[in-house]
């Protein structure tokens, strides 16, 4: 192992659903696209639109009051916060890549680091969003069965356009946000940097879960969009059915109007 070999960690955290980065006038930008900012007492971090803050090379005490600054910056706080470490060596003279559990770098530049918050942010809002489609399965799972086995829903309209609006903030979250799917912007500025990107991004199985989401939450919605189409037809039929007891009600007074006046004795 070479004798020039540097070890740093990198650490991502999810604060919330976004930043309100318009409020950060405390610090002076290393770089933007996404925002890489100093961290006091040593170190960097990157702010990422998700909601998510990946700091290289922060000790505790100084993420501690870091995180305390950035309270205020974060939108829709989480309750529990997601969070995933990565150690990064340097070494010049090796080819970067990933091996076992950290990754070889040959610097660590500010681009170098944006690549690799670009995934770790990522990964972190994927583990949120899991957790989240996980629990919107949960509660969605009895209708289905209750549909299966009693083939009726036995549900409201308001709590299955909550599932459905649900899945669509989620699919947000991740589309919107996160731009999972999507290369950062710094891959076109800097092209011989996509080998570190595609790696890491393999790594993480970042593609490879976005689509298992896609298609939890496509299940979600169309069990939900199912499930309010039978209730607004069955509720369609009712008013159907009122409508022509309204009739026949109307029918049998016009007859006994008419038989009532018919048969009733003149004076």
């Amino acid at each position: 192992m070479s004798s020039s070999l540097v070890s740093l960690t990198a650490r991502a955290i999810l604060l919330g659903r976004y930043f309100d980065l318009r409020r950060l006038d405390h610090f002076e930008p290393l770089a933007t696209n996404p925002l890489v900012v100093p961290v006091s007492g040593g170190g960097r971090a990157v702010l990422l639109r998700s909601g998510a803050v990946v700091l290289f090379g922060v000790d505790q005490p100084s993420e501690t009051t870091f995180l305390a600054q950035m309270r205020s910056l974060v939108k829709e706080p989480l309750e529990c916060t997601e969070h995933e470490d990565l150690t990064l060596a340097v070494d010049p003279g090796r080819s970067e890549g990933v091996e076992r559990d950290r990754v070889i770098l040959t610097d660590t530049d500010t681009a170098r680091l944006q690549v690799i918050a670009d995934i770790l942010g990522k990964s972190v809002l994927l583990a949120e969003q899991e957790s989240r489609v996980a629990r919107a399965f949960d509660r969605i799972e009895p209708l289905a069965q209750r549909l299966q086995r009693h083939g009726r829903g036995n549900s409201n309209a308001r709590n299955l356009i909550r599932h459905i609006g649900e899945a669509l903030a989620i699919q947000q979250d991740m589309v919107g946000r996160g731009e999972v799917g999507d290369k950062p912007e710094i891959i076109w500025e800097r092209p011989d940097l996509e080998r570190l990107f595609l790696n890491l991004e393999a790594e993480y199985e970042i593609r490879e879960r976005q689509l298992a989401l896609e298609r939890k939450l496509t299940l979600i919605n169309d069990t939900a969009a199912t499930l309010l189409d039978l209730l607004q037809s069955k509720r369609s039929l009712r008013v159907e059915w009122y409508i022509v007891t309204l009739i026949v009600i109307e029918i049998v007074l016009s007859l006994y109007e008419l038989f009532y006046k018919t048969g009733a004795p003149t004076h």
